[in-house]
């Protein structure tokens, strides 16, 4: 009986429209509460691409970036320097502030990145993304470590 159930609100997901579909993820989400345009969007475009790929990652970010302002992260360079293993892939449901030093070839996704944090990070040979443009290039979120 379960396994029917789910399969009927597949195709009800199926056959709505868009707009009704982001309505309801909105609402799930409180997006609605969030007055920050480029905020909103940026949940609901990683919600659309976990639900679309499957990537669960995604859906965690959106998840915390749809909670009030307490839930966001902020980490140092530092922090990202000593957890990260060179070459790795990292996103900060937050932002990323400057303080300590990057001796790693890291790639680093975060909601807002701090302009010391940015120049240091593409000094050590390493790139800043947003979780958008990274959420498109990697839609499973495979190889990629959260930090909070």
């Amino acid at each position: 009986m379960k396994t029917r159930i789910a399969s009927n609100f597949g195709k009800f997901y199926k056959r709505m429209n868009t707009k009704a579909l982001n309505l309801m993820i909105a609402m799930s989400l409180n997006v609605d509460r969030k007055s920050n345009t480029k905020l909103k969007d940026t949940i609901l475009k990683l919600n659309t691409i976990s639900r679309e790929n499957g990537g669960a990652l995604w859906r965690d970010i959106a998840e915390r970036l749809s909670g009030g302002e307490r839930r966001y992260s902020s980490i140092n360079i530092g922090k990202i320097s000593r957890l990260a293993a060179d070459g790795e892939t990292v996103v900060v449901a937050g932002s990323v502030l400057g303080s300590g030093y990057l001796d790693r070839k890291i790639t680093v996704s975060a909601l807002r990145i701090s302009a010391k944090a940015r120049e240091k990070i593409e000094k050590s040979g390493g790139s800043v993304k947003t979780l958008e443009e990274l959420a498109q290039e990697n839609p499973k979120g495979t190889n990629v470590r959260i930090m909070r």
